[in-house]
């Protein structure tokens, strides 16, 4: 594995390294940006921004419903105790157990969702610079094909960004 990467001291010159790339016919995929806060003003922010995760959690949550509801009712119809004029299935103090299994769901669906989008179970990230939790911002292509190798080059460095590799 090999990558090209420079380092940006603020946010409007990693944007420029950024659209310098998108200039060079590297496409989004290939483009990986570090930091150690967000730019949500930014474009190179916004390119992720669209997530499945609620609708996950969302399906997560209905299972923990579905779940619980079975397990409440299935578990007092199994054994029934009389009591007084009550019916078997009370449905108030399962809501109890209803509402803990359908938020356990969504959260078990959620955290799994993260691990897997956010491969976590790595030692490190595929190229790190640690000057990235020292401010600085990190723009950089995986791997560039070596027929827009110069292009890239010049794009990173446009900014006076000094140039690194891994």
């Amino acid at each position: 594995m090999s990558a090209i990467y420079a380092l940006y001291p603020d946010p409007d010159a990693a944007q420029r390294a950024v659209n310098g790339l998108y200039a060079a016919g590297v496409t989004a995929a290939d483009i990986t940006v570090m930091s150690g806060e967000p730019f949500e003003e930014q474009p190179f922010a916004q390119r992720d921004r669209a997530t499945w995760l609620w609708y996950i959690a969302c399906a997560g949550g209905f299972a923990g419903l579905t779940f619980s509801t079975w397990l409440t009712r299935m578990t007092e119809l199994a054994w029934p105790l009389q009591t007084g004029n009550m019916p078997i299935v009370a449905w108030w103090p399962n809501m109890i157990v209803i509402f803990e299994l359908t938020m356990l769901g969504a959260i078990l669906a959620t955290v799994l969702t993260l691990f897997i989008t956010a491969k976590l179970p790595r030692r490190t990230p595929d190229f790190y610079d640690p000057e990235v939790t020292n401010g600085k911002i990190l723009v950089g292509v995986q791997n560039p094909a070596a027929a827009v190798l110069p292009a890239v080059e010049q794009a990173l460095t446009a900014g006076g960004a000094t140039l690194k590799r891994s």
